[in-house]
């Protein structure tokens, strides 16, 4: 028996083996250009009633699960009532929780007060999983982010000073090759400000539902980046990050040409190292095949 999940699903890649309940359809927001995962799902969100009959069915097949993470798109959307009543229900059901987490937008983590993210960390909502885009706010309005540099740093400290940990995504090449300075120099700057615990690189990837959406915002030219070009933003990113405590550093979600693992800004030499190596050789380079969201 298995969750009757309302179609396509999406959870981050580090929540493969996790249980995912399903609180929310789509996304509230959904104006971003260059994303289309939710544009066919009319945002709403699922009474308790729904959520305890998912969490029924799931203490049949996975009892002892340890991590769960909340869909939709924003779940984190939900007040503070709503999340709570949830994880309630998350604890009674699944002795062994350890942990919970959503997607968060910089809107909503800044629409709860400290003492609401107090009270959800010490109901075991412990990590967020924000995309930042990009540090540019020329580039943030260009794809309708509904963000400024300055609300996702206030937003990313907001769930430090709570100990909620941030798993913080950036888009390469979203800057094309007018703007791919700009884009990761103020990325960067956003970065050796705001705290976050685990920092992910994805590359832009425009499929037929987003195309015409991103390019019609976008306002004017845009050129996509060679692979060669996204490495080279890759590598200056990397080079200019100075965060002020240790990040995990990914780059291993399928639409990145080149998968990357370590440790900043200890492991920043080896990174930029294999970043070299790689522009020095194509063989490295994921196949276009096999890119995708």
């Amino acid at each position: 028996m298995v969750l009757d999940y309302e179609q396509p699903l999406y959870r981050p890649p580090s929540e493969a083996n996790n249980l995912i309940l399903q609180v929310t359809i789509g996304c509230r927001f959904n104006q971003c250009s260059f994303c289309s995962m939710y544009k066919h799902k009319k945002y709403r969100l699922k009474s308790l009633g729904e959520i305890q009959h998912d969490i029924d069915i799931a203490k049949k097949f996975a009892a002892n699960s340890t991590r769960v993470f909340l869909a939709d798109g924003d779940a984190f959307n939900l007040d503070t009532d709503q999340l709570l009543a949830i994880l309630k229900l998350l604890q009674v059901a699944f002795p062994r929780l350890t942990r919970v987490s959503c997607y968060a937008t910089p809107a909503n983590i800044a629409a709860k007060s400290a003492a609401d993210l107090n009270l959800l960390k010490a109901h075991k909502l412990s990590l967020l999983y924000v995309g930042i885009e990009s540090g540019s706010n020329l580039l943030l309005k260009k794809i309708t982010k509904g963000a400024t540099q300055n609300s996702i740093i206030k937003s990313l400290k907001m769930a430090d000073s709570a100990n909620i940990k941030v798993s913080a995504t950036v888009i390469l090449g979203l800057g094309g090759q007018q703007h791919w300075r700009q884009h990761i120099n103020e990325t960067a700057r956003l970065l050796n400000q705001a705290p976050v615990t685990y920092l992910s690189t994805l590359q832009l990837f425009l499929d037929a539902t987003s195309r015409s959406e991103f390019f019609e915002k976008y306002s004017d030219d845009f050129t996509e980046q060679s692979d060669k070009n996204i490495l080279t933003e890759l590598s200056e990113l990397i080079r200019q990050l100075e965060p002020v405590k240790r990040v995990v550093f990914r780059s291993n979600h399928a639409s990145n040409i080149l998968a990357l693992a370590g440790n900043l800004p200890k492991d920043k030499s080896r990174l930029l190292s294999e970043i070299e190596q790689a522009l020095n050789s194509a063989q490295r380079f994921t196949a276009h095949s096999l890119r995708s969201l």
